[in-house]
C-alpha cells in the first residue's frame, strides 16, 4: 500500500515490489518523480511540481472575444450560413485575412490588438490604415478591403444587424496596374501543341481549357456524362452555392478530335497516374510541368481561359456571345477582350489613311 513520505506531497509506492516515489497534490495531476530522494534528479523535478506546471504546459484554449469587438464580429461571421457557403478554398484564405489582421498593432506604440477594436470605433479610417498597411502588396491591400466588405456587409443585413454601417464600403481598391494572368499568345499556343501532339493526356488538358474557355476547376471534372448530342451541359465550380451558372457549350471539333485520340477516364476525362481525378491543386501542379516541359515557363492554366475569349473577340463576337461561354455575369472582364480586339481591327483600316492626301496637306 503506498504510505505518505516525510517530504510534502510526496508518496512511496511498493505496489508492484518495486519502489517509486510520486507528487501527489489536490488539484494537480500526479508527477513520477525520478530517482531517490536528496539527489538531483529527485529534488528538480520536486520543486518543478511544487511550484506548478509550466506556463507551457497549462491547456491554452481560444481567446473568448470580447463582445462588440472587431473580433466577435468576425467569429459570428464565421458561423454564418453566408460564410459557411463560400467554397472551402474561400473559406480559408478569407480566414487568414481576417486573423492576420486581429494580431496587429492598432498602432506601433499601442499594445492594444486590432482584434479587440470596439465596432463603435472600427471606422472608415480603420479600415484605410489595414489597407495602407499592404501598400507594397497591392492585391493583398485590396483582399483586406474585401474581406471587410464582405463582414460588415452579412452585419449590417436585415435580420443579423450586428452593426449600424459597413466602413469598407467606399474605400477603394488600389489600382494594380496588372493585367492578371498572362495571355498566351498563338506562338505559345503552337509550341505547347508541339510538344504535347494530340492523344497525350497534356494535349488532353489543353484542349479542354482552351476549345471551352472555362477554368482549371471545371476542366478536371468534364466527362463523358456531360456530353450529349454534341454539346456539353455543367455547372460552374465558381460560384456554384452562391450564384450557380450553368452552361450548355457545343463541343469544338478539335476538342472532340483530342478527346476521341486520347484515353480518358471514366467519370472524368482528365485523370491521375493512379487513374483518379483530379484536384484543382494538384492539376495546376502537373500541368505546371507540361508548359515547363514546352518552354512555356510564364504561361498558366487560366492564361488559357484568357486566350480563347481573346480568339472569340478577334474574329467578331461580341461581348454577350463570349460572356455565353466564358460564365461571367458582367461585361467588366470580357470588355477588355473586345476592347482589345476592335482596336486592332480598327487600327487596320485606319492606318492606311496615314497617307498623303489629294491635296497635298
Amino acid at each position: 500500500m503506498p504510505r505518505k513520505f516525510a517530504k510534502k506531497y510526496v508518496v512511496e509506492d511498493w505496489t508492484d515490489g518495486v519502489l517509486r516515489f510520486y507528487f501527489r497534490k489536490r488539484g494537480q495531476k500526479k508527477v513520477r518523480l525520478p530517482g531517490i530522494p536528496g539527489t538531483d534528479e529527485f529534488n528538480e523535478a520536486y520543486y518543478k511540481a511544487l511550484n506548478g506546471p509550466a506556463d507551457e504546459e497549462k491547456p491554452v484554449g481560444p481567446k473568448m472575444a470580447a463582445p462588440g469587438s472587431f473580433r466577435w464580429l468576425c467569429q459570428e461571421y464565421f458561423q454564418s450560413g453566408e460564410y459557411k457557403r463560400l467554397d472551402a478554398r474561400t473559406q480559408l484564405v478569407r480566414k487568414h485575412i481576417i486573423e492576420h489582421m486581429w494580431a496587429e498593432k492598432v498602432s506601433p506604440k499601442s499594445d492594444r490588438l486590432v482584434e479587440d477594436v470596439p465596432l463603435s470605433a472600427f471606422n472608415a479610417k480603420a479600415v484605410r490604415t489595414l489597407r495602407d498597411r499592404k501598400v507594397d502588396l497591392p492585391e493583398a491591400a485590396n483582399g483586406r478591403v474585401k474581406a471587410l466588405r464582405q463582414i460588415f456587409k452579412w452585419a449590417t443585413e436585415p435580420g443579423v444587424e450586428l452593426a449600424d454601417t459597413n466602413p469598407a464600403r467606399d474605400v477603394p481598391y488600389f489600382k494594380t496596374g496588372s493585367e492578371g494572368f498572362h495571355t498566351w499568345t498563338e506562338d505559345e499556343v503552337e509550341a505547347y501543341e508541339t510538344r504535347h501532339p494530340r492523344g497525350t493526356k497534356a494535349r488532353l488538358a489543353l484542349d479542354l481549357m482552351l476549345y471551352t474557355s472555362q477554368r482549371r476547376s471545371d476542366a478536371i471534372v468534364l466527362g463523358r456524362q456531360h456530353a450529349s448530342k454534341g454539346s456539353f451541359r455543367f455547372t460552374q465550380f465558381k460560384g456554384r452555392n452562391k450564384k450557380p451558372v450553368t452552361l450548355e457549350l457545343p463541343i469544338h471539333p478539335e476538342l472532340q478530335k483530342t478527346i476521341d485520340a486520347t484515353a480518358c477516364g471514366d467519370l472524368t476525362y482528365l485523370v491521375t497516374e493512379f487513374n483518379k481525378p483530379f484536384t484543382a491543386a494538384g492539376f495546376g501542379n502537373w500541368f505546371r510541368k507540361q508548359c515547363d516541359a514546352a518552354g512555356l515557363f510564364h504561361c498558366t492554366a487560366h492564361g488559357l481561359r484568357k486566350v480563347a475569349a481573346t480568339r472569340m473577340a478577334n474574329n467578331g463576337a461580341t461581348e454577350k456571345q463570349i460572356m455565353s461561354v466564358t460564365g461571367h455575369t458582367t461585361s467588366k472582364e470580357v470588355n477588355r477582350y473586345t476592347k482589345a480586339a476592335n482596336q486592332r481591327r480598327l487600327a487596320k483600316g485606319a492606318i492606311t489613311l496615314i497617307s498623303k492626301g489629294d491635296d497635298g496637306e
